[in-house]
């Protein structure tokens, strides 16, 4: 079984992984004013949106890891769009929070689409290489 990288259990990613890098919660003033600058419904806003807080944020990660938080991503397009929608519906009771509007983004499964086709081009080395590998092996 494939062990989270930093921690002693089970590597099982969700959808709301890729949203990590723009928690803002307690970080308004820093992280909060930076990606106010931004609208992740431009698509040349989400191009660096997603290079530098998603890309960047999953480097360290294995080829093995990034392979499986590729595949929930995967799975994730080819079910109903609105599970991309509740991936960014602000929940009261969690300790994260993303920014102002986010909720409301106009084409979530756009924002989701261009992850996906960002990641297959910078991973395309270790997706490959994690695929002529048996999976259950891990």
């Amino acid at each position: 079984m494939l062990m989270h990288p930093f921690l002693n259990v089970p590597y099982n990613p969700r959808l709301e992984h890729f949203l990590g890098g723009f928690d803002i919660y307690d970080r308004e003033e820093s992280l909060g004013v930076e990606l106010a600058a931004y609208d992740p419904d431009c698509p040349s806003d989400r191009e660096f949106l997603i290079s530098r807080f998603i890309i960047k944020r999953f480097a360290g990660l294995s080829y093995r890891h990034k392979f499986v938080l590729f595949f929930v991503l995967g799975e994730a397009l080819d079910s109903g769009s609105s599970v991309f929608s509740e991936v960014l519906e602000h929940d009261p009771m969690s300790h994260s929070l993303l920014p102002l509007g986010w909720n409301a983004m106009k084409d979530p499964r756009a924002f989701f689409e261009d992850i996906y086709v960002k990641l297959s081009e910078a991973w395309v080395d270790d997706l490959y290489k994690a695929s002529q590998e048996d999976f259950s092996e891990w």
